[in-house]
């Protein structure tokens, strides 16, 4: 028995039905260029350490960072994020360290440079905590987190990176003013074309401890970040952030975390005409990881993910998935 009655002259399955139709109604296309590789390194020779909490990551000592810098490039990887384990006993109250120019992140800019000329960038991270021996990003007196003294180191650590061939400084410390003055101290000192990519919406996230186990601070961290990194409960205060840096003069802005943030994401993009990057951070990577290890979702579930941050209005993600994720996009 055939039933008639009224339907709908546009019936969206159409353009679904075929592979061909579907390619040609996308809107959003993942590719390689949307992906930026993490890397973490660490002191001595020809090491290749495993994070524990984080599935297939790992620590490189310098003469062992071509091993992925080669595999990105293959990939056509746009650019890498250096990170540093910093040895405990170079640690202390005040995170000189990163203020050493034969520092671990010193040592691979000037290695990836050299080999690799420009042909991939380097983003490296301006804060204090990988340096601090009490876990924090910025300076610490009678249990306040100092922010003009923070400001001041950060403002010396930015222009050593610089110097030593980095191609955007991102501060990710929080503090208040730090992207004005660092812009300022790299115009005046000769450093006009270096990029400043301002995390200038980092929540205080429960999805951060595997990054801090890979970097050393998660055990050493005395109470915790809320007095500088954002309440997640609260989402027009990231458009006052965002607004504040932008006219301090940052280039580019980050989003972190990444997935439970997808709505900050989109109101950071449908405010501000600027490139807006999300960081898929070490907690969310983990699950995500440890999820396919056990058969739970397949790798596919990876570029859903990823997808969804470009849909959300995301330039770029950083993600630890990323060379993973590039070689399959081929």
């Amino acid at each position: 028995m055939i039933i008639t009655g009224k339907y709908p002259n546009l019936r969206l399955r159409r353009s679904r039905q075929h592979k061909w139709s579907r390619r040609l109604v996308k809107e959003n296309n993942l590719s390689a260029n949307d992906l930026i590789q993490p890397i973490f390194l660490v002191e001595g020779k020809n090491k290749k350490i495993p994070v524990k909490s984080m599935p297939d990551v790992y620590r490189y000592s310098v003469d062992r960072l071509t091993q992925i810098v080669d595999k990105s490039l293959s990939n056509k990887i746009p650019m890498i994020a250096l990170f540093p384990f910093t040895n405990p006993k170079l640690k202390n109250k005040l995170g000189t360290e990163s203020l050493n120019q034969d520092n671990l992140v010193c040592k691979a800019i000037q290695l990836v440079k050299k080999k690799y000329k420009n042909s991939i960038g380097i983003m490296c991270d301006v804060a204090l905590d990988p340096y601090t021996s009490h876990g924090h990003d910025g300076l610490i007196n009678n249990n306040k987190i100092l922010n003009d003294e923070t400001v001041d180191i950060l403002i010396e650590q930015s222009l050593l990176q610089a110097e030593m061939g980095c191609d955007v400084i991102a501060p990710s410390d929080m503090m208040d003013g730090r992207i004005g003055k660092i812009r300022k101290a790299l115009d005046t000192n000769n450093f006009k074309d270096t990029q400043i990519l301002s995390y200038a919406v980092k929540y205080a996230s429960n999805f951060y401890g595997p990054f801090r186990d890979a970097v050393g601070s998660k055990k050493i961290l005395k109470g915790d970040k809320k007095t500088y990194q954002m309440d997640y409960n609260n989402r027009l205060e990231a458009i006052r952030e965002v607004a504040l840096d932008i006219k301090e003069g940052a280039d580019m802005v980050m989003i972190k975390p990444g997935m439970p943030y997808l709505d900050i994401i989109k109101d950071i993009k449908d405010n501000f005409k600027l490139p807006v990057l999300a960081y898929q951070v070490s907690g969310e990577y983990s699950i995500i990881s440890n999820a396919i290890k056990n058969k739970l979702i397949n790798e596919d579930s990876i570029i859903e993910v990823l997808t969804a941050f470009k849909r959300a209005g995301a330039n770029a993600v950083v993600t630890y998935f990323a060379n993973q994720i590039a070689k399959k996009l081929k």
